[in-house]
């Protein structure tokens, strides 16, 4: 499979520098949105069409639907747990219903996001790496609601309260400019990932979340309150809202600064995931990345120390919480063409260091779009992830006989191309040392390629 990677990586970047030579450097006039009532083009723009006519007819009625089939090819050529190859994938598949159409409900949405894993498990088998290689891959292959919400706007959206299965990570500790990366850790941050039940990828949990954005769309604050302990642990398959005794609850909350949606007419009021209209499809496209935010969250229910115990043995217990701050902007276009860009992003993010193995996690990166004037679309991404374990957890190592590292560290680079509006291919390399945080094993070196077909 390496050499199939490989050959279909080169094939990938061979076209950008063809295009990047062919480049005359003119840069397109900004096209005025869609009208607002104008219905996606599905003929266009996904591999299953407009069904007849169906498609577009459900969107004007009020329900709008997306599906997005990932699926990765991952290779291990040397280091981590063994050598090896895996494939695997997920299905979105997403239905946004407008109930302001469809009941006279105004300015309210209901949205429902099912995902579907695919394939084998490449980390677990072959590299072991506590950040992890792909954000699709899951412990257990299932069919389950990630997003299953009720949402109400106010003052034209500059109030909004949220109500149903949740995932944080689609609207908390969020970074735009690395959504496109593969590795997980640039979406939740490692830390978080490994508490006792944060709701993110792939299991939600049931919550309320509420958001204020300033008349001039610059700033925002949010904040959400959740069950503590998402589904059901004993059974991961499925779909399962509980509320268990000693389940208690997660909270989170993060306040941000935006610049340049100063003045902006509209922005979207919904978490990324959510279908967007034509209009806010053109609006996002041209839009710049400026983002600074900063946030905190506590689960109440206490969580055992991973290592100190008290004198009958009993590890000792305490709440888990953590923090972060982030940034990302837009630092130049390129040729002065809005749709090329090349953005940086930051962030960092500790937790309490006792409960779950990593204590803190930093990521930085740069993206660019657009490296051809002939290849808008197309995404270059590098950046590097460090997460330092806990005392605790280096502790519970060495006592068990383990040798454990301070650190961590993950790099990935990958090329985005947009083959079609319908498909696209993104070759990735990443290198990550101390898989584990275990000192015995060696530094892994994979190859994968990332296949998006829109249908």
């Amino acid at each position: 499979m390496r050499r199939l990677i490989v050959a279909a990586s080169a094939a990938v970047l061979l076209g950008a520098v063809a295009a990047t030579a062919a480049e005359n450097g003119a840069a397109p006039d900004t096209p005025a949105p869609p009208a607002e009532e104008a219905a996606p083009d599905y003929a266009a723009t996904t591999l299953s069409g407009d069904w007849g006519g169906l498609r577009a007819h459900l969107y004007k009625a009020g329900l709008t639907t997306e599906f997005i089939w990932k699926l990765d090819a991952l290779s291990n050529s040397r280091g981590g747990i063994q050598s090896g190859d895996e494939v695997m994938g997920n299905l979105d598949s997403k239905f946004k219903l407008d109930l302001d159409r469809l009941l006279g409900w105004n300015e309210a949405t209901a949205y429902l996001h099912v995902i579907a894993q695919q394939g084998g498990k490449f980390n677990a088998r072959h590299v072991g790496s506590t950040l992890g290689v792909s954000n699709i891959e899951t412990p257990t292959n299932t069919t389950k609601i990630l997003h299953g919400w009720l949402q109400k706007n106010f003052d034209a959206g500059r109030a909004s309260l949220l109500a149903g299965l949740y995932p944080i990570d689609s609207e908390f500790s969020v970074l735009d400019s690395a959504a496109v990366f593969v590795q997980p850790p640039y979406g939740a941050s490692g830390e978080l990932a490994l508490t006792r039940g944060p709701s993110i990828f792939n299991t939600s949990s049931f919550g309320l979340r509420g958001k204020l954005v300033s008349d001039d769309q610059t700033l925002y604050a949010q904040a959400a309150v959740l069950d503590g302990v998402p589904g059901d642990p004993v059974n991961p398959k499925g779909t399962h809202v509980q509320f268990n005794k000693g389940d208690g609850s997660f909270t989170i909350a993060e306040i941000g600064w935006m610049p340049a949606e100063f003045g902006h007419a509209f922005e979207p009021t919904q978490p990324a995931a959510v279908p967007q209209t034509p209009a806010m499809v053109v609006h996002e496209r041209y839009d710049t990345i400026a983002k600074y935010a900063v946030g905190a969250w506590r689960y109440t229910a206490k969580a055992d120390d991973l290592f100190a115990v008290d004198a009958a043995g009993t590890p000792l217990r305490q709440p888990s919480w953590g923090a972060y701050l982030l940034a990302e902007r837009t630092l130049f276009r390129l040729d002065g063409n809005p749709l090329r860009r090349l953005a940086v992003f930051g962030r960092y993010s500790m937790t309490d260091g006792r409960s779950s193995a990593l204590r803190d996690a930093f990521n930085v990166g740069v993206s660019v779009r657009g490296i051809a004037a002939s290849r808008e679309d197309d995404h270059l991404g590098i950046a590097f992830t460090r997460g330092r374990y806990g005392g605790a957890w280096r502790e519970a190592q060495a006592a068990a006989g383990n040798e454990t590292v301070n650190s961590e560290d993950a790099v990935e680079v990958h090329y985005r191309a947009q083959i079609s509006r319908k498909f696209y291919l993104q070759p990735l390399w990443q290198r990550i040392e101390h898989p584990g945080g275990d000192r015995t094993v060696k530094n892994a070196d994979i190859l994968g390629l990332r296949f998006e077909l829109v249908i």
